[in-house]
């Protein structure tokens, strides 16, 4: 569907002037070009076509709008037309002539000529080209019909235009709504400027209109919204737009295989519900190969440990992703037994990596059993997981004391979207055969072997292992086979979701002595399932993967062996294997299920052959258009290249035999079928004539280029390849990923766009990003109608269909959100939205991605002398045809410049760097008998040859193309500067060169010395281009210029260092030079070096075509005249900007921390200032050791810059030190890349809101702080509560300058009624009564720190639920697009529901707790720097570098290079200033625009360092742990804290403070390290973090000492400053030169224009009350910010946390220290001391456990008499650990009921920190430990009870813990006691020992039975007691019963003898039931022994009797 319009033209204008059009139809807004000088008619002729997708309404408004067009200011709007569509929609084409309107609606006399035609969605039109307009001459006639706004379009690269000859489908040409033939307007794509793959025509063909025009006219005429307006990519129909070129990719270095650095930081800190009996667990923690333990903790189900554990690995990222983290809970483990597992979790290190922040912090992961699938849970345990990258910083939530009892079920170590209840699952992975497998051996004993016995053997004995989860699984060995065939599966078992992203599969050759990898592929479980409600279990197959690797010749020591392990990118074909893969959800209540996890191998049965698609003979072709750029290191021997695919085409070492031969007589078995094919190809007219593939070119010797490259002479000859291969037709999966890749690569175009309009700040980004979802939402429409007529045929897979089903349903999804967006987007949502579709561009991107492979990737090898050099690898699915536009792929039949690069790790570095060859490659692929028109993208004019055996046959492939038609060009490379260069030298500059390549030329710039910043301005002339094709293919779409630069040495060969890509704006000899496209503009290139970008490049690229007329018809250059440089022609005036004159003024402060040059001291350092070829330099320092500071502060120079400031050359600083007899050394310098944010610009004289120009000035003005102005009228009363509550600064007002408004910081009512309760006693909660407000006494500098991280912790809080909120709402607004979405939302929504209650309810904790009011400091959980934009206010730090930046990525880290820093400042404003600046009173012209700074002489200051703590330290012993200790350097002075080091522990508590005397700015560099405490060897640094006081001093921020909350003489807050707030208040009102402060009656203050109010007394330590203005003084600087034109934010009272670096492992945060620093002048009152910031101590206390008695104790003993079940009863408990202080009771034996007497006491004593709630207890770690450890453990009392055994170990029978601050509340009888008081805690109410003292009651013990289901054991009657030390002394009890104070013996019912006392009963019940059937046993036995003695005894008498007859 489209809409077409051509605009004729325009006649009746009056004057002479530039015209411009511009048509609008649903937002999308196209121009003509500019027509110059016009008088009254302006012939456009030019057509416009609307790609529509919705059907066109008869109510919509095509409107066109004609404007005097101005290179400089706004176009003026002559008229308007506006015209429905009605007539258009019911005929289908109009043609009109009308008049225009004005402003005000009224008609001139201007008309206009427009045809309209509408083509709708069922093709009625038929297929359509330009030339079906009425009478239209045809444009592609005239000259100047050339240009309008087409351009090469980014995403389309395959459309020749819109000549669509009639024959095509008309399907495809009504399917053009997805068309892209256009680019986007602002596109400023120069090639590889924002995404380096796309290079492309800069805006060339682009009207300045848009930068300028006022769109918003529009709205006045529509009455539209401007928010509604969008602008898409411009789409003209003009002219043919040939798309014959693909882009090339510019990054070059491959970065997959590459090692890096990672950390995995664990802690386990807790376990609960562990199922089991009396447990001594210890958790084992193991990532990949390494285990770490935790310690034993005894008997205990829930242990606490708090241990952290660190795993560093170098490793690249695809192998550390794939390495799995197990944690495993072990039951009693020792030196002897390995322990048995309780329960065990897993996931792969890039589960979490993926999570946000990379970690999970405080969440439970879930413990199963592997062993047995049936059992449930067997507990939870509580951990942090993080994985740090190299340069990922981690924000850890702040370690504050976990107090809140967690909600396990809703914080479980789980990604988002895994349920919580997961399943055992049966992975089963079927491997059915592999073919195409490289020889694998040696062939000398196969030789030998077929030499002796006529043996010939395949060299391969492969099998197939697969590794999921950290489990292997391997098929047998079928030895001798390239085609093995297996039918084997694989089982694995495994959670489901398993929380392992990826399986890999490897072929594997056994050998006797080392198994190697064939190839290695991963499948990605992500991409086979989804885990939607309609989603699919992951299937995948029967399915070939092709596997890549290193070449297949066979080599010993393969050098690229780790490619076939699946590292990098492989570099050829190795095998391809046949698999499928099926899970199946176990039923584990199934009695039968095989409850092993062990993995089972067991046979499969074969698919049949044709499952995976018929077999289809495929055709590649590919034509070398051009090699140049061949890197000269290969040498000079002849050069060729050959093209794979799969094994075909390889000749040197492709087949071990031809095992795909037999494919060619018969498919895979099916003969006839196969036969039949063959011969009906041969019937037609034989026309392949026994086509034999050619697969590589001709060898030819390579000519020279230059110094680096040759290049292969493919002038007018040009090689072809082709190759026939046979695989399985597929080609629907490719299809579809096709269409989805178009629409990414659309919407990432348009995504870039964006980027690009924001960065260079054009007008109206939001309209481009709405064409970007216009275009989105009709690309995914359009797949769903594509896709959807997929047929279904035999050999789709279950993944087929369900990913098709749901890449339809994302799409639709997606198509329908882009939709609601685009209405959502306005200016100010801008940034978010982007966001989001962003996150599109992600999910198309990761939907693209086919996991099924079809056809193998091509491989084009460059080879030289028959070795392999290097490589390029062409994924198939680029280069398959289709007959439908939108599936086929994208570089398919067009030209594309590929490079090639060294294959594996020697790419790596570098040698990844330079060029092995830049080749312009064209490539088809596709089905043989769709062939027909493979040549079709080639450019024109060529005759084909072909070998002697096809010569006359149409259809036979060529084997070279002669090229006969040719243009000859000249191209013009305009080099304008470079900024931001590599430093390639040792000095840390370069000296720079440029080298331009096209085609096969190649020029350089000259080399600049010594400079990071070069302006070359230069223009290069390359005559005498020859390029081959067609005139019109040449100019749209000309190749690609290569742009490299590199440093010159002296000596050796010139360093690289990048490399850009640009196309060059294209003159034909029949176009006239002139605007819009002539003369081309200067634009960025960006430069890369490997991955990593490496600068920009100025430069513009013009190539014109060489007429008939020869070199005179092309346009002069016009160059400045007056430079003498010789042969050097500089660029034309047209290109170099237009300059102005600027002012540079330079604050030169000082130089700090220079170090040595070449072993030197730096002594008399000088500054230079460089910027533009004009300069200053700073006075000279005459003795840097004594005074680092200049003496004359502020110097300037005069310069000439571009009025564009994007085009403003860089400010070079460089350092240089003067020695003796007049020599310089450079020490070290640094280019100020942007000078934008030191640019000034005056304030405009209307503008009212003078603080909104404040913020421009950026700190300029004020430091300059204008006096003059007039105070505007009202004032503004700002009115301060004594106590505000936290919310305060939620309720300050942001006030305009010249507002009038009173503000209240009111308390809000409910805190008001809640003060007065509390005064009442707490209205109804008894309990509450307890919490008075506070003792001052009690109160120390820890109080008001814990209450500060709780409020902290509260902020964070509520911004993330508000964040939460604001998501769902959005989420919300997405859904409305779709009913069926907002069905689902509803069940998806209910959790989240409550979840969001869980958070509202958080925020009023507080609260409820009647949190007592403490004064708070301001925690920061990072650096005040990054608060406080490094307090860069005026002063600013320049680090100056020096040295060459390393080769490797990963080793050159800035901070090696920083030689130094210099602190100045630099201001750059236009000439001339405006009077009223200069004319202000106190202004001083000396010091310019760098008013009122302060005088650098040097000065002393006392600093105090405050170490609060430090915490997550990176271990440094091998237990695992750290003794760390402070140490501090501030110049000389140097503090080790050594004896005071914490021993065995990673979260020290430190608590102290430093006083240093300092002198800046000789000592302003401040050093927090923390260091390893070690009993021998050295110490180690953990990590120290620097502080550079300087900037803190001067900085108007006030970061001398922070300004407290509120004012108090005495007690924990006293204030620290030796200034009071009155006297800070006049200091900063006298500097900043601001009226006031002026205190009035009734508490009221007033400076500036505003007025604070305030409490205006304060008690001393006697309570005695005095007047005072200070709360008022304080209010004032408190709300600093808010003062007009000297405001700004001041320091308050605070805590910074502060990572901690080490240089060793750079990048990698080692942990953070909690500290702030103040700093106090000599010269003023000295401060009073320190604050006593020293640990708590913590408190002693006793706790006294009566254990009264226990009841119902379940029995466990049969008595051996009398055969009744009894126990004989004892309990046990603890406090600290089992160890450390258990007690028993005595027994009580022989219970019957379970009922047990005791009155037996336990006292323990324990130390307690009440503000963390935890028990301190020091002990030595093991026999061994030098010293004590402290520990703090939660304060939890277990009681168990036990059944003594004499002989046998004692049974556990249950247990119960109770943690001290909240446990429940004892039962009063034991009646009431049961199983609820433990599970269900939530209800109960909770009481805490600390505040009851005194609590007795009976509480349940519990065990876990058979099936781990809880039960009560039996009940305790206890009493507990808690004393502190001073009340126990006091008070005494003795242990047991014992005095003091001793408890009566129990009455126990005396049954240990009773048998004793009734034996008849006893001997009833032994001979009756006991041991009746054994006395009946022994009877017989006896009477038997009886007889058999009786016979023995007679037996001889009888004997004898008989034989003598008797």
């Amino acid at each position: 569907m489209a809409l077409l319009l051509q605009l004729r033209t325009v006649t009746g204008l009056r004057g002479k002037a530039d015209r411009i059009a511009k048509a609008v139809f649903r937002g999308l807004s196209f121009y003509t070009r500019v027509l110059e000088n016009c008088e009254d008619e302006a012939r456009f002729d030019e057509t416009f076509r609307w790609p529509v997708a919705s059907n066109i309404d008869g109510n919509e408004i095509l409107e066109i709008q004609v404007f005097n067009y101005s290179k400089v200011f706004t176009n003026r709007l002559i008229g308007t037309f506006q015209m429905v569509l009605q007539k258009v929609v019911e005929e289908g084409q109009v043609e009109v002539t009308d008049t225009l309107i004005d402003d005000n609606n009224s008609a001139i006399q201007t008309s206009i000529s427009i045809e309209i035609r509408y083509q709708a969605l069922d093709g009625t039109v038929g297929a359509w080209n330009d030339k079906e307009f009425l009478e239209t001459p045809s444009v592609h006639s005239e000259g100047e019909g050339r240009y309008p706004l087409e351009t090469d379009s980014l995403l389309s690269s395959h459309r020749q235009g819109l000549d669509i000859s009639p024959g095509k489908s008309t399907q495809q040409s009504t399917e053009r709504s997805f068309r892209r033939a256009g680019k986007g307007v602002f596109s400023a794509m120069k090639l590889g400027k924002t995404r380096p793959s796309k290079d492309d025509h800069r805006k060339q063909d682009e009207p300045a209109v848009l930068e300028a025009e006022d769109l918003d006219r529009k709205a006045l005429l529509q009455g539209l919204e401007p928010d509604t307006i969008s602008l898409a990519s411009v789409t003209a129909v003009t002219t043919n737009v040939s798309n014959k070129r693909s882009k090339p990719d510019i990054k070059m270095e491959p970065s997959a295989g590459r090692p890096m650095d990672y950390q995995v930081s664990i802690t386990i800190i807790e376990a609960r519900q562990l199922v089991g009996l009396n447990m001594d667990p210890m958790v084992c923690v193991e990532v990949g190969e390494e285990k770490k333990y935790t310690s034993m903790k005894e008997s205990t189900n829930c242990p606490y440990y708090n241990e952290y554990f660190v795993f560093d690995f170098h490793v690249p990222p695809d192998v550390m992703f794939d390495k799995i983290i197990k944690l495993s809970v072990i039951h009693s483990k020792n030196l002897l037994r390995s322990g048995t597992l309780v329960g065990s979790f897993k996931m792969d290190v890039g589960t979490v990596y993926t999570q946000p922040e990379h970690q999970f912090y405080h969440k439970w992961a879930i413990l199963s059993d592997p062993e047995d699938l049936t059992a449930g849970l067997k507990g939870y345990l509580k951990c942090d997981i993080a994985v740090v990258g190299k340069g990922d910083n981690i924000k850890t939530p702040h370690k504050a004391n976990e107090t809140e009892e967690d909600d396990i079920e809703g914080n479980l170590l789980l990604p988002d979207g895994v349920p919580p209840e997961r399943q055992w699952a049966r992975f089963y992975i079927k491997i059915y055969r592999a073919e195409g497998l490289p020889r694998m051996n040696t062939s000398i004993m196969a030789n030998v072997k077929k030499a002796l016995i006529g043996e010939n053997k395949d060299l391969v004995d492969p099998y197939v292992q697969v590794v999921f989860a950290g489990q292997k699984g391997k098929t047998s060995i079928q030895k001798s086979s390239y085609e093995p065939l297996w039918n084997e599966q694989i089982i694995f078992t495994e959670m489901f979701p398993p929380l392992c992203k990826r399986i890999k599969i490897q072929i594997r050759d056994s050998d006797k002595v080392n198994d190697v990898a064939i190839g290695t592929h991963f499948i990605d479980l992500r991409k086979i399932s989804n885990e939607g409600d309609k989603g699919f279990l992951p299937t995948f197959g029967p399915a070939w993967v092709n596997m890549y690797g290193s070449t297949r010749n066979y080599t010993l020591m393969d050098e690229h062996q780790e490619l076939n392990e699946g590292l990098g990118e492989g570099v050829s074909f190795r095998a391809r294997l046949l698999m499928s893969l099926a899970v199946e959800i176990l039923d584990t209540t199934n009695p039968e299920i095989n409850s092993s996890t062990e993995v089972q191998v067991e046979q499969a049965t074969s698919v049949a052959d044709n499952c995976t698609g018929k077999m289809e003979e495929f055709f590649l072709f590919g034509a070398f258009l051009e090699a140049t750029m061949i890197d000269r290191k290969i040498g000079d021997k002849p050069i060729n290249f050959e093209v794979t695919i799969g094994n075909y085409g390889n000749q040197m070492d492709g087949m071990s035999k031809p095992i795909l031969q037999r494919k060619k007589e018969g498919g895979d078995g099916n003969e006839e079928e196969s036969e039949l094919l063959q011969n009906s190809s041969e019937d037609e007219g034989d026309e392949d004539g026994e086509m034999v593939s050619v697969s590589s070119s001709q060898p030819m010797k390579p000519l020279v280029t230059d110094r680096n490259y040759f290049h292969l002479p493919y002038f007018e000859r040009k090689p072809c390849i082709y190759i026939k291969s046979w695989w399985q037709d597929q080609r629907r999966r490719l299809y579809n990923a096709n269409i989805m890749d178009k629409i990414a690569d659309k919407l990432e175009e348009g995504l870039n766009d964006v980027q690009e309009m924001i960065k260079t700040e054009k007008p109206h980004p939001e309209r481009r990003l709405r064409g970007v979802l216009e275009e989105l939402s009709s690309g995914c429409l359009h797949f769903v109608t594509l896709a959807d007529k997929d047929q279904h045929h035999s050999s789709r897979t279950r993944l087929d269909r369900e990913r098709l089903k749901s890449c339809m349903r994302e799409l639709e999804n997606m198509g329908q959100q882009a939709t609601t967006l685009r209405s959502q987007v306005k200016k100010n949502t801008m940034k978010d939205k982007l966001k989001l579709v962003q996150n599109f561009l992600q999910k198309l991107r990761f939907l693209a991605d086919e996991p099924q492979h079809t056809i193998p990737d091509i491989f084009i090898w460059m080879m030289s002398n028959n070795k392999r050099i290097a490589y390029a690898r062409v994924p198939s699915k680029d280069i398959l045809y289709s007959i439908v536009d939108e599936e086929m792929g994208k570089d398919c039949a067009k030209v594309k410049t590929i490079f090639l690069k060294l294959p594996g790790k020697r790419g790596f570095g570098p040698a990844g760097w330079t060029v092995q060859a830049k080749m312009e490659i064209y490539l088809w692929l596709g089905l043989n008998k769709q062939r027909k028109d493979f040549l079709s993208g080639l450019p024109c004019g060529f005759e084909e040859k072909k070998t002697a055996r096809g010569q006359n046959l149409p259809s036979f492939p060529p084997i070279s193309l002669l090229y006969t038609k040719k243009q000859v060009f000249q191209l013009r490379a305009h080099m304008y500067q470079a900024r931001s260069l590599f430093a390639a030298d040792s000095s840390g500059l370069s000296d720079p060169f440029a080298r331009v390549f096209f085609i096969s030329q190649s020029q350089c710039t000259e080399v600049l010395n010594e400079t990071l910043c070069p302006t070359w301005d230069q223009l290069l002339v390359f005559d005498n281009v020859e390029l081959y094709g067609e005139a019109h293919e040449m100019r749209d779409d000309p190749p690609i210029i290569v742009i490299e630069i590199y440093d010159q040495d002296t000596v050796g060969k010139a360093d690289f260092m990048g490399r850009t890509f640009a196309k060059p704006v294209v003159k034909m000899s029949d176009e006239q030079y002139c605007p819009p496209r002539f003369p081309p503009q200067l634009e960025y290139y960006q430069i890369y070096r490997g991955n990593s970008t490496a600068g920009d490049l100025l430069a513009a690229f013009e190539l014109l075509q060489i007429g008939p007329g020869g070199k005179s018809d092309l346009p002069p250059i016009d160059g400045p005249m007056d430079m003498d440089r010789g042969p050097i022609l500089p660029v034309p005036l047209g290109i170099r900007p237009v300059l102005s004159k600027y002012r540079v003024e330079v604050l030169f402060w000082g130089l700090r921390d220079l170090k040595r040059v070449n072993l030197a001291q730096v002594d008399r350092p000088r500054v230079d200032i460089e910027c533009a070829g004009k300069g200053v330099q700073s006075a000279l320092i005459q003795n840097y050791k004594k005074n680092p500071n200049f003496s004359t502060l502020v110097k300037w120079f005069e310069v000439d810059l571009p009025e564009n400031e994007l085009l403003h050359p860089p400010l070079n600083i460089r350092v240089v030190d003067c020695r003796a007899f007049g020599r310089y050394t450079l020490v070290g310098s640094h280019a100020v890349s942007s000078l934008r944010k030191f640019i000034y610009r005056p304030p405009d004289k209307k503008a009212q809101h003078w603080n909104m120009t404040a913020k421009h000035l950026n700190g300029y003005l004020a430091m300059t702080n204008r006096a003059h102005r007039s105070r505007p009228t009202g004032e503004i009363v700002v009115n301060m509560e004594p106590e505000v509550p936290i919310k305060k600064m939620e309720t300050m007002v942001k006030l305009e300058a010249n507002s009038d408004a009173v503000v209240k910081l009111d308390v809000s009512e409910e805190e008001k009624e809640r003060k007065k309760k509390k005064k009442k006693g707490g209205g109804g909660g008894g309990e509450e009564v307890e919490e008075e407000e506070p003792d001052d006494s009690m109160l120390d500098w820890w109080s008001k720190y814990f209450a500060s991280i709780e409020t902290m912790k509260e902020q964070l809080r509520q911004q993330e639920a508000a964040a939460a909120e604001a998501e769902e709402k959005e989420e919300m607004e997405m859904a409305e697009g779709s009913k069926a979405q907002a069905k689902n939302k509803e069940k998806s929504k209910a959790p989240k529901d409550d979840k969001k209650k869980k958070q509202q309810s958080a925020p009023e904790l507080p609260e409820k707790k009647n949190k007592p009011r403490i004064d708070e400091l301001k925690v920061f959980n990072k650096e005040l720097e990054t608060e406080f934009d490094n307090f860069e206010d005026w002063l600013h730090t320049f680090n100056l570098l020096r040295g060459k930046i390393g080769d490797n990525d990963d080793n050159a880290t800035e901070e090696e290079r920083i030689v130094g820093r210099f602190k100045g400042s630099i201001c750059v404003y236009k000439m001339p200033l405006p009077d009223d600046i200069t004319k202000e009173a106190g202004y001083d012209p000396s010091f310019g625009m760098f008013q009122g700074i302060p005088s650098n002489d040097p000065i002393n200051v006392l600093v105090r360092v405050y170490v609060v703590r430090a915490t997550d330290l990176h271990p440094a012993d091998i237990n695992g742990k750290a003794d760390p200790y402070i140490a501090i350097k501030l110049g000389k002075t140097d503090i080790k804290d050594k004896e005071n080091y914490i021993s065995k522990q990673l979260n020290p508590v430190f608590g102290k403070s430093f006083d240093i005397e300092a002198t800046f700015p000789m000592e302003s560099m401040l050093t927090v390290a923390v260091y390893d405490w070690d009993l021998v060897g050295t110490d180690d640094l953990i990590g120290e973090t620097k502080i550079d006081l300087e900037n803190r001093y001067y900085s108007k921020h006030r970061a001398t000492c922070g300004v407290s909350h509120t004012y108090s003489i005495h007690g924990y807050n006293t204030w620290r400053d030796p200034m009071k707030p009155s006297q800070i208040l006049s200091k900063l009102c006298k500097d900043g030169k601001v009226d006031g402060p002026h205190y009035g009656p009734g508490g009221r203050v007033k400076v500036a224009n505003r007025v604070f109010t305030g409490p205006t007394e304060i008690e001393d330590e006697n309570g005695q009350k005095k007047q005072t203005d200070e709360h008022l003084a304080l209010a004032v600087l408190r709300h600093w910010e808010d003062i007009p034109w000297a405001g700004c934010k001041l320091v308050p009272e605070h805590v910074e946390t502060r990572p901690l670096l080490n240089p060793d492992k750079p990048g990698i945060e080692q942990g953070r220290l909690e500290m702030w620093v103040d700093m106090f002048p000599m010269d003023m009152p000295a401060p009073g001391p320190a604050i006593d910031i020293s640990p708590r101590k913590p408190k002693k206390y006793e706790l006294r456990v009566i254990v009264w008695n226990t009841d119902e104790v379940i029995l466990e003993d049969d008595d051996y008499f009398t055969g009744e079940k009894s126990s004989d009863i004892f309990v046990r408990g603890w406090l600290k650990g089992q160890q450390e202080d258990k007690q028993d009771t005595d027994v009580h034996y022989h219970s019957l009921t379970g009922e047990g007497n005791f009155n037996w006491r336990y006292i323990f004593p324990f130390d307690y920190l009440m503000a963390e709630e935890k028990i301190v207890i020091s002990k030595k770690e093991s026999m061994f430990s030098w010293d004590e450890t402290e520990y703090k453990i939660p304060a939890r009392l277990t009681l168990q009870v036990w059944d003594a055994d004499h002989f046998s170990a004692d049974d556990f029978l249950g247990a119960i813990e109770l943690d001290l601050n909240r446990f429940p509340r004892g039962a009063k009888t034991s009646k009431q006691c049961s199983l609820e008081m433990v599970t269900n805690e939530a209800e109960l109410p909770m009481i805490s020992i600390f505040k009851q003292k005194r609590v007795k009651g009976w509480w349940p013990f519990v065990a876990r039975d058979e099936n781990d289901e809880l039960e009560v054991t039996g009940k305790v009657e206890a009493e507990l007691h808690l004393l502190t030390a001073e009340e126990a002394e006091k008070s005494p009890a003795g242990l047991a019963r014992n005095e003091p104070d001793p408890l009566e013996k129990p009455n126990r019912p005396d049954t240990s003898f009773i048998w004793f006392l009734n034996p008849l009963k006893s001997i009833k019940y032994l001979i009756c039931t006991r041991y009746k059937w054994l006395i009946i046993k022994i009877v017989l036995a006896l009477l038997l022994l009886v007889m058999v003695a009786l016979f023995l005894y007679s037996m001889p008498g009888y004997m004898v009797k008989k034989l003598l007859g008797a």
